[in-house]
């Protein structure tokens, strides 16, 4: 592995501690068995499928934890360089800004800084994962009526971290040697969201170009 590569897994420069699936478990067997599939050089469109006889909430269940997890690996390896200063709004370039809204301290959607964006974004996933009532560990424990509709809201604010890294930060990816580490991270989360029909196509627009020569 590269020393930029080795960077790029470097537990200090991950961006939040991250959250792991208790071994013995379904969701750890499923995240087991997506694992394997990517270590065997499976076609990633063929990877992201459901497999036969599986939940298809657990297998996006899984999914979203391990994006969550390698997007903040990502955006670790950039966030020295992702400061007040140099992105001071949260953009993906001139066409396209992104407001941060919730339920707490945001209730209108408003302008703020890249890291300040990213920071709490990255907070609430992790409240969202961790709670039981919208990702149900226990095997048997049904899903909620809100499940889908959370974890779409995940990804597609998952994927404007994509969109800001590529626009603003790629200079940086490939000075480091992570292009094809990243570039096969977002082919397989593109995937994923289509397969699942997860993210609104108006979402998908800012790497369209880039997303028609990368993902064939």
């Amino acid at each position: 592995m590269s020393h930029a590569l080795k960077q790029v897994f470097n537990k200090d420069k991950t961006f939040r501690p991250k959250r792991k699936f208790e071994p013995g478990t379904q969701r750890f067997e499923l995240h087991k068995k997506a694992q394997a599939s990517l270590n065997a050089g499976l076609d990633l469109k063929v990877a992201v499928q459901l497999p036969p006889g599986e939940e298809q909430n657990d297998w996006v269940a899984v999914h979203v934890v391990d994006f969550f997890n390698r997007i903040n690996l990502i955006y670790g390896t950039i966030s020295d360089c992702c400061t007040e200063q140099s992105c001071p709004v949260m953009s993906g370039g001139p066409k396209y800004e992104y407001r941060w809204q919730d339920e707490h301290k945001y209730r209108k959607p408003t302008a703020l800084s890249a890291p300040q964006y990213m920071n709490l974004l990255m907070d609430w996933i992790e409240v969202q994962i961790n709670n039981e009532d919208i990702f149900p560990t226990n095997v048997g424990t049904p899903f909620p009526k809100n499940f889908l509709p959370v974890v779409k809201k995940i990804l597609s604010r998952l994927f404007r971290v994509f969109v800001h890294v590529y626009i603003h930060h790629f200079e940086r990816i490939t000075q480091m040697g992570s292009e094809a580490h990243v570039n096969t991270c977002y082919k397989h989360f593109y995937y994923f969201v289509k397969e699942f029909n997860l993210i609104d196509t108006k979402e998908l627009e800012p790497l369209k170009e880039m997303t028609s020569r990368m993902c064939h």
